[in-house]
């Protein structure tokens, strides 16, 4: 973990066009604790950013019993503006998540008034360049000390920041994905739409390979017949095929992600066909060789919106739009990063402002 220098008034001084993702940390972080023998959630904290101390019999770390999100702050037209972008659909997403692995939910007005405080406690650490953001990483864990397999009746929610450049290295370039049909990540039924820590687990493996290859993400198909797709590792994907914008219908394996909401929102008010539907690797192939497949794009919190060149499949590579960024990719990308900057109008009341 880097160690940020500070300048005469105590504020973090560093290189805000070399920040990577998720390697500096700010001062602080967020505690709630749940325990039914104090009625639930209760002694929210906002206090020095420390280590977590924790049993070795600690049940998340045994079990899995974990939930996380993504989001990220923004600094608005002015230094007074701290924006966040859809908040209430990612603290709906997190509770969502939490039913599924019987972690009891937070109430959304409690998490988003504390969550707001941390961010306004660490606000000099918010980075203003182009392309940069504070990302926010609200987590809870089961924190019972206990062997067997059940649900914890103990748990810990903790909020920690951290300013943050391009996710990916390439920033807003092309990348190249490998499609797997080695391994699977989620099935229906089980915890796919879940921004839990097992989801992410079942994922490593074939993303190693996939960098060891040159590959910047994995491509998965469906666990069943192998041929659906589904969703790149930490992204959610669209096709253009003959001016059409098709993406995986979410059927319980694919994460509910708040910026391919807003992508299908936005797009479809640009004038522009969008299909939430079943589409195959095959179609895509097909696609790709008779010259109709147009371009292909990622989205995400971290990347926003990242453009595809080229995708392999069964050993073979098959180019994206001359291997360059797509139209409708760059469109989107202007228009979401615009809105969340408050640099472009919000016209659907995404952008919330927490700084004033």
């Amino acid at each position: 973990m880097a160690t940020v220098p500070r300048n005469r008034t105590g504020s973090p001084v560093y290189d805000e066009d070399n920040l990577g993702f998720g390697q500096i940390f700010t001062d602080h972080m967020l505690t709630i604790q749940y325990s039914p023998d104090r009625g639930g959630w209760h002694s929210p904290e906002i206090k020095p950013r420390e280590d977590l101390v924790l049993h070795p019999a600690t049940m998340m770390l045994h079990y899995g019993q974990q939930v996380f999100e993504g989001m990220k702050a923004f600094v608005g037209p002015t230094d007074d503006d701290l924006l966040l972008f859809r908040p209430d659909m990612n603290i709906a997403r997190f509770n969502k998540s939490c039913q599924r692995v019987c972690i009891p939910p937070l109430d959304p007005a409690v998490f988003m008034d504390q969550m707001c405080r941390l961010i306004r406690k660490d606000r000099d650490w918010v980075p203003k360049s182009p392309g940069t953001s504070l990302y926010i990483r609200p987590t809870v864990i089961a924190v019972d000390p206990f062997l067997g397999v059940r649900p914890s009746k103990t748990y810990l929610f903790y909020v920690i920041l951290s300013p943050v450049g391009a996710y990916y290295p390439e920033g807003f370039q092309p990348v190249k994905i490998m499609v797997t049909d080695k391994y699977v990540r989620a099935c229906r039924g089980g915890v796919g739409e879940a921004k839990t820590a097992a989801n992410y687990a079942a994922s490593l493996l074939a993303a190693e390979e996939a960098h060891e290859a040159g590959f910047t993400q994995v491509l998965w198909l469906n666990a069943v017949d192998k041929r659906s797709i589904e969703e790149v590792g930490t992204m959610n994907i669209f096709f253009r095929i003959r001016d059409e914008i098709v993406t995986p219908a979410l059927e319980g394996t694919i994460l509910p992600g708040v910026t391919r909401d807003s992508v299908i929102h936005f797009a479809r008010d640009l004038g522009l066909k969008v299909t939430e539907r079943t589409i195959s690797i095959d179609e895509l192939v097909s696609a790709a060789e008779d010259g109709t497949l147009q371009e292909i794009f990622g989205s995400g919190t971290a990347a926003v919106i990242s453009p595809v060149s080229l995708f392999r499949y069964k050993g073979k590579d098959h180019v994206v739009a001359d291997g360059k960024t797509g139209e409708v990719a760059a469109k989107l990308f202007e228009e979401i990063t615009g809105m969340q900057t408050g640099a472009k109008p919000d016209p659907y009341g995404w952008v919330v402002n927490i700084g004033r």
